[in-house]
């Protein structure tokens, strides 16, 4: 019998066991198909890119419908081989034929009723691991797409793509894989300023981008794309007191604004951590290198002052972001840092990529240490393998870090990079006519 039933099932594939739906068959003895499912709130993006509010119902199902809108779906396979694909979609009014295309291969189906149902496609032949792009799109009538159905003979085969929403995964999951640079810096020397430059090549100034030049154990400072009018550079320093909603910081730990730049706005911020921000308008370009100068201090108090200047390289000037004063906190620079995250989740098939260079740290004694070695990390989206498009590395006399765009291959995490030296541009900075409000 066991033999029978293998026979019986196994030529028919995916498209038609979906079928004999509610009926399920247990057959120990016989190596069945995988089966994923690909939720479409997680791992769908639109092009022309709309707001995910328009993009999604209530319940996470993918809105299609007639026009030059492409719906991509994305997932990882870990080998080459042949897979099926179905989807799982109601109609909402009227039929609905929904065109999927991977690659050259042009698959079809129809959508009828209100009720969701698996809808077969067909099967298609991957050559070789790495990222998968399913592109749908409708005419006729209007759908609603849930999942994306993966089967596949290919024993062994792993898909890798954002399976569910606990913690809020179709959010984080959407926005990208955060990556991090984390510098050696001397140890056991109290360390005053940091510096490093950062060039975006260009067309990899995406929407959505925060290129963050200068990490410290207490805050961030960098440039971002906010809108297709907008970009700023961003400084701000945490509250000691941990919340995300300014308004519950007691007064004796809340970050003080002592001073800000020409054009610079300075305010309270929340959700991620709270605590002080600064940030200016600014036309920063792709192809222009920036430099971004970094100060913490004590200021003998029990306080912390953390001041942070910005400049166009070639120009030769700083501009001051701002300088907070940081309560219940009595220490130097710790925890200099880098990263590369973007944070519309709409923009998060967008790739994005970025040169870290010349990094150095000044000691209490006015001493430059020059910083060429860097350990990349990634962030939960990355080392949960919800994402895996995000690499890093050292190039020349340069660090590296690029994510999203769903490129293959990836670079391990946890790696240590080591830059070219480059003693020739250690910083030439009087500190005593930097400006300071």
């Amino acid at each position: 019998m066991t033999n029978y039933f293998a026979s019986l099932f196994r030529p028919l594939g995916l498209a038609a066991r979906l079928a004999f739906a509610g009926v399920v068959i247990s057959i120990a003895t016989v190596a069945v198909a995988a089966d994923w499912t690909v939720p479409l709130a997680g791992n769908a993006y639109r092009a022309p890119v709309a707001r995910s509010g328009r993009l999604f119902s209530p319940a996470g199902a993918l809105r299609v419908s007639e026009g030059d809108a492409t719906d991509s779906v994305y997932f990882h396979v870990d080998r080459p081989g042949v897979i099926s694909l179905a989807l799982r979609a109601r109609a909402v009014d009227g039929d609905t034929a929904i065109e999927a295309r991977v690659g050259d291969h042009r698959l079809t189906t129809k959508v009828r009723g209100a009720e969701e149902n698996a809808y077969p496609l067909g099967e298609v032949s991957l050559a070789a691991a790495g990222y998968v792009r399913v592109d749908l799109q409708a005419s006729g009538g209007k759908a609603e797409v849930s999942q994306l159905v993966v089967q596949s003979d290919v024993d062994g085969m792993t898909l890798d793509y954002v399976k569910n929403n606990e913690g809020k995964m179709y959010y984080w999951g959407r926005r990208g894989p955060s990556v991090h640079l984390q510098y050696e810096t001397p140890a056991k020397i109290d360390l005053t300023y940091a510096y490093s430059e950062i060039t975006v090549p260009e067309g990899q100034d995406a929407l959505g981008a925060y290129y963050m030049a200068n990490g410290f154990g207490e805050g961030y400072f960098g440039f971002q794309v906010n809108s297709p009018s907008e970009r700023r550079v961003l400084f701000s320093v945490w509250s000691p007191f941990r919340t995300d909603d300014p308004k519950e910081i007691p007064e004796d730990q809340r970050v003080a604004t002592l001073a800000k730049g020409e054009g610079v706005t300075a305010k309270d911020f929340g959700n991620e951590g709270s605590g002080g921000q600064s940030f200016l308008n600014y036309p920063w370009t792709a192809g222009t290198t920036y430099r971004f100068l970094t100060e913490v201090k004590p200021d003998g108090e029990g306080n912390t002052i953390y001041t942070s200047w910005f400049g166009d390289k070639a120009e030769g000037t700083w501009r001051l972001l701002a300088s907070f004063r940081r309560p219940k906190t009595d220490r130097h620079l710790t925890g200099f840092h880098s990263f590369l995250e973007n944070f519309i989740p709409d923009f998060g098939a967008l790739p994005r990529t970025a040169n870290y260079g010349n990094q150095w740290v000044c000691d209490v004694d006015g001493n430059w240490h020059e910083v060429t070695r860097a350990r990349l990390t990634g962030d939960n989206t990355a080392r949960g393998r919800h994402r895996l498009d995000y690499a890093g590395g050292a190039v020349g006399d340069h660090f590296f870090m690029k994510h999203c765009g769903f490129f293959s291959p990836h670079v391990a995490l946890d790696q240590t990079f080591q830059r070219e030296t480059d003693a020739g541009s250690k910083p030439d900075i009087d500190f005593d006519r930097l400006p300071r409000g």
